[in-house]
């Protein structure tokens, strides 16, 4: 879903794409899985809940998107992941991006989120403005850092969002700044509604506006939350 506040654009990303799940996923994507066979996103919920199908019917486990079956070791999983790079699938290459980052090769990891972010992946763009900001494997560029927030923002990122109030504050644009993080409240991101509380005693933003955001904010939060969510935290 897409839609603009003032001047901003925002993206909200939606459910977790089940057919039993109705909930909305973390807009960090915490508490969730990337099916690397297939690239879709699964909560924890839904993960737990298929999985207890699958053990109690016997099945095999397998992707409850695409059915492939589950992959047995990491080799086959590296597999299936370089497949999707063949078909240019952003996701696949973020995670093997993350995969180089780990073991210790930014340089690597770069190149494979530069890709992933070509294809819009907001999370690539997230980690390249980190990359920019740190001058990790490049120089420190804030021209180049703040592009990459603004891209990993309006695909949906609301930790970006709230990276770029800072900018905003400096540039001397506090209403820039009060409307990146309202939108990034609205996605129920606790640091910018605590941004927002501090706004509101400031007199940056009305009653009613910051009524409105609170009641946004505790929306968006319970409307992750599920039986099979909880279930799967026990």
């Amino acid at each position: 879903m897409r839609f603009y506040l003032g001047n901003l654009k925002v993206v909200i990303l939606g459910t977790a794409p089940s057919a039993f799940c109705r909930y909305r996923l973390n807009p960090l994507h915490l508490r969730t899985f990337d099916m690397g066979c297939c690239s879709k996103i699964i909560c924890d919920g839904c993960a737990y809940t298929n999985r207890k199908r699958e053990i109690e019917a016997r099945l095999v486990p397998a992707c409850q998107f695409c059915r492939h079956p589950t992959p047995k070791s990491q080799e086959e999983f590296d597999k299936i992941n370089f497949k999707r790079i063949a078909a240019n699938d952003p996701v696949a290459m973020r995670h093997i991006g993350m995969m180089h980052c780990n073991e210790g090769d930014i340089v690597r990891a770069f190149e494979y989120y530069a890709k992933a972010a070509e294809l819009g992946d907001a999370e690539a763009h997230y980690s390249l403005s980190v990359s920019y900001l740190q001058g990790r494997c490049v120089e420190k560029d804030k021209e180049k850092e703040i592009y990459h927030l603004e891209e990993a923002a309006i695909a949906g990122h609301p930790d970006a969002r709230f990276m770029l109030v800072s900018y905003e504050l400096r540039s001397g644009r506090v209403d820039r700044a009060v409307k990146h993080l309202v939108i990034s409240a609205n996605l129920g991101h606790e640091k910018s509604m605590q941004g927002l509380k501090e706004c509101y005693k400031d007199g940056l933003i009305s009653k009613e506006d910051f009524a409105a955001a609170l009641r946004a904010n505790y929306a968006a939060v319970y409307a992750t939350k599920s039986p099979q969510r909880e279930a799967a935290d026990t």
